[in-house]
């Protein structure tokens, strides 16, 4: 094995790119902008309820969530490559789809649902394999950087979107971005490639003095995903991702509308701010949670975003400086849970099925992505004001960094299978 060469940074690179690509998601706010405008002006284009104006993203996020499910199983057992080829085709036929139409439905379909389904077999296979060719110590690191791509997509998506709607209007562009992500991500998905059967990471010579509160040291075993959906540990998991994700999902979701009463045609640079936070949260925490400990920096980013909520209900839509702020620093706690999450994975249920079991932890992210901005967008069409969601929102953060106290130990941290199945299983 020690012959076998070492591909992590160029699968690390290409799950990157392809991050980057796929990151098109978070751009639905300047999308949505535009459909509003529309539907607003009375054009005839766009006829949807103002109630109904997040669908396509809500279902988009839950249809994304769960295809990582499948594909993540596959991505384990045949090939990243091919999975992530399969993700790049359907996102990019999404939404070719949605730029044929102006209804709800084919913008569900299409925006919704095929691309929704492409984005979880895109992302499912950039992280898994680029994990497997590093050493643990480093988890936390290679996934915040896989991940980054698909945070600070928006800096460079959200003017060039901005710019071809003004040129060619929305549909044209989204033709547009259909056939280049076509293109793009399956071209990136070629270099991407699993280490071989019984492959071990070379080891940094400073293993032996890696701070101790850092479970991804200590993993020992490998959990199988029937065996994981019976522990406590996914569960709690499960409900905190949930939380945290559907809470930053629902001001991303939204940010270009809030940042429009005060930077008017210039709204998509809040959303480009909010990418950098976005990345950055991604890769800071998983850095730190290297060092700390995954639960730690979990509860402490929960708490923080949840303060962070609670403060939007004092801040106005015409201060352009706290609108910035407050969108970098939610950006950047809400990119958090996309590095610490998977590393979370790997730490207590084992490497050999990563990708199967981030699926199905990763439902939360879809679950969540749909019921708290779906709430918010309704808060908004019946009070004219996201205060109620923004309570609701850092209630739920609290609760979830507190609940982090009832996570447990990774099997490896105590030196015995904590997360075994309930005997007789």
């Amino acid at each position: 094995m020690s012959q076998i060469k070492n591909k992590g940074w160029q699968v690390a690179m290409a799950g990157l790119g392809i991050n980057l690509a796929l990151g098109i998601l978070y751009t639905w706010s300047v999308f949505k902008l535009a459909i509003k405008d529309s539907i607003e002006r009375g054009d005839g284009m766009f006829n949807w309820d103002m109630a109904s104006l997040n669908d396509p993203y809500a279902v988009c996020c839950i249809v994304f969530a769960f295809a990582m499910i499948p594909a993540g199983r596959m991505q384990d057992k045949l090939s990243p490559r091919v999975t992530a080829t399969i993700g790049g085709v359907l996102t990019g036929l999404g939404l070719l789809l949605a730029s044929f139409s102006t209804s709800l439905l084919v913008w569900v379909l299409g925006f919704g649902v095929l691309m929704g389904a492409g984005l979880g077999f895109g992302y499912a296979s950039a992280t898994p394999p680029a994990i497997k060719w590093f050493p643990a110590s480093k988890t936390g690191m290679i996934a915040g950087i896989v991940v980054a791509g698909f945070g600070l997509a928006s800096v460079y998506i959200a003017p060039l979107a901005k710019y071809l709607i003004g040129q060619f209007g929305l549909s044209q562009s989204m033709m547009i971005f259909g056939g280049a992500f076509i293109v793009v991500v399956s071209a990136l998905a070629q270099l991407l490639v699993n280490p071989p059967a019984g492959y071990k990471p070379p080891q940094p010579q400073t293993a032996a003095t890696q701070n101790k509160s850092a479970p991804s040291n200590h993993v020992m075993i490998d959990v199988e995903p029937k065996v994981m959906l019976r522990t406590r540990a996914f569960w709690v998991l499960w409900f905190i991702y949930a939380v945290g994700s559907g809470a930053g999902l629902m001001i991303i979701g939204s940010v270009a509308g809030m940042a429009s009463a005060s930077l008017g045609e210039m709204a998509w640079l809040v959303v480009a701010l909010m990418a950098v936070g976005n990345a950055g949260g991604r890769i800071a925490a998983g850095m730190l949670s290297d060092k700390l400990g995954r639960l730690q920096t979990m509860a402490a980013m929960l708490s923080f975003q949840g303060l962070i909520m609670f403060g939007l209900l004092y801040t106005g839509t015409e201060s352009v400086a706290l609108i910035v702020t407050a969108a970098t620093l939610i950006g950047f706690n809400y990119g958090t849970n996309l590095s610490l999450f998977p590393s979370a994975t790997k730490d207590f249920f084992g490497i050999k099925n990563f990708g199967a079991n981030y699926g199905l932890l990763f439902t939360a992210w879809g679950v969540g992505g749909l019921i708290l901005p779906r709430v918010s967008q309704m808060i908004v069409a019946d009070t004219g004001s996201l205060n109620s969601a923004y309570v609701l929102a850092g209630v739920l953060l609290l609760a979830g960094a507190g609940m982090t106290l009832f996570v447990g130990k990774p099997a490896g941290a105590t030196g015995k299978d904590v997360l075994a199945a309930p005997a007789g299983s």
